[in-house]
């Protein structure tokens, strides 16, 4: 991959804004609005540009609560039926298998407290989960825009 400070700008720019228009870039970085499709089109096809998402406030639809969740899975169990179980919970936002005494950590909204202990609850009753133990987040200090969290 090859890539320099002008793409870095277009990047960013990007980042802040995913509906910027070429147009609008490009006078930004001191280029032509073709020029500057060409460079999106090459970090897409490399990789480094992923895509575009929309950024949802998660408690505009009524998504109050989220949490840490650590999960400890009985002897056997393997990352994949970890993911492929994880997936079938759409309250599970992001979850990564990680080191350290648990097994997997989930990142997940619900709309309550009683909505998080009923989604605890229905993890732990599969009887692949031994045990989780669980952080209720209070309120985000950093976010770095363009990373993987569409929660905003």
């Amino acid at each position: 991959m090859r890539m320099d400070e002008v793409d870095r700008q277009i990047l960013a720019l990007l980042t802040d804004d995913g509906r910027r228009t070429y147009d609008d870039i490009a006078r930004r970085v001191s280029l032509s609005a073709p020029a500057v499709k060409r460079r999106v089109d090459r970090l897409r096809r490399e990789g480094t540009l992923r895509g575009f998402t929309a950024v949802v406030d998660q408690q505009a639809l009524g998504y109050g609560a989220e949490a840490l969740i650590e999960l400890f899975y009985g002897p056997g169990v393997t990352l994949d039926e970890v993911a492929a179980s994880l997936r079938a919970v759409p309250e599970v936002v992001e979850a990564w298998s990680v080191t350290g005494e648990a097994d997997a950590l989930a990142r997940v909204r619900t709309r309550d407290n009683a909505d998080l202990e009923r989604l605890i609850r229905g993890l732990q009753s599969d009887g692949t989960v031994v045990r989780t133990r669980s952080q209720v987040v209070l309120s985000r200090l950093v976010h770095r825009r363009g990373e993987q969290d569409p929660a905003g």
